[in-house]
């Protein structure tokens, strides 16, 4: 049997632009293109989709996802692997959810918020592939270099700095104020420089831009900002800074 793209993407709620993609870098070969140029996929090409997302939800990047591929031609062998990460995955999310209930906890009681705990459990290269689809591979290189030579008191101190302006957002929002008034948008001048202390100062309007419908279309960006209606506020705050600062 085979299936389209379109049917591989609908069954497993991914994209066809994933799906192509995955297909461009080596991952995924269609077992056949039709004269259209339609991907179509076997058996055998859909238990590789299987286990490239699985791998995927355990946060793993598309290089390393092909290295356990190309390591691993044991079906047991394999399991294995997949079980170790998965059991190292129930550790991080364990970790995740304490960090979470901490920030509940600091919240109610008017504590202050510590980068250390909040982001304890939580791995930078999440959205490695969104970056790079978006953007480009040296856009998310140049990043992740910047980042991995922070010592682990300035990525606290990066972090921190992040979780202040988010919480600005927020106090912002709950005042009633608008997205372009004075006071908001200098909440969005400082996310914007904490955005290009990594992009070495070249942040874009389309990646500006782009990056605040990000934290609206994608609720993993959205929990930052108290769900979809805190970024829908950000992100149009980021318009209006974008607008005036062409």
């Amino acid at each position: 049997m085979e299936w389209s793209i379109s049917e591989v993407a609908r069954a497993t709620a991914t994209t066809s632009r994933t799906l192509r993609h995955y297909g461009d870098v080596g991952l995924l070969a269609p077992s056949r293109t039709g004269p259209n140029g339609y991907r179509y996929y076997d058996e055998a090409a859909l238990l590789r989709l299987q286990r490239i997302l699985l791998l995927r939800e355990l946060g793993l990047g598309l290089p390393a996802i092909a290295d356990v591929l190309a390591g691993q031609h044991d079906v047991v062998a394999a399991l294995e692997t997949h079980l170790a990460l998965l059991r190292q995955e129930r550790d991080r999310l364990e970790r995740q959810i304490t960090s979470v209930t901490r920030t509940i906890e600091r919240r109610k009681e008017g504590g202050p918020l510590m980068a250390e705990e909040m982001f304890d459990g939580f791995d930078h290269t999440q959205y490695r592939e969104e970056v790079e689809q978006r953007w480009g591979r040296e856009a998310y290189a140049r990043s992740d270099r910047w980042y991995r030579g922070l010592s682990d008191e300035e990525k606290r101190s990066f972090g921190q700095r992040h979780v202040d302006i988010a919480a600005d957002y927020a106090r912002a929002r709950d005042r009633g104020l608008a997205p372009d008034a004075a006071e908001v948008q200098e909440v969005v001048r400082r996310h914007h420089a904490w955005l290009a202390r990594p992009m070495a100062g070249a942040v874009s309007q389309e990646y500006f831009l782009g990056l605040g419908e990000m934290y609206v279309a994608d609720p993993r960006f959205a929990a930052n900002y108290g769900g979809e209606d805190g970024a829908r506020y950000v992100r149009d705050a980021m318009r209006v800074y974008a607008e005036r600062h062409r």
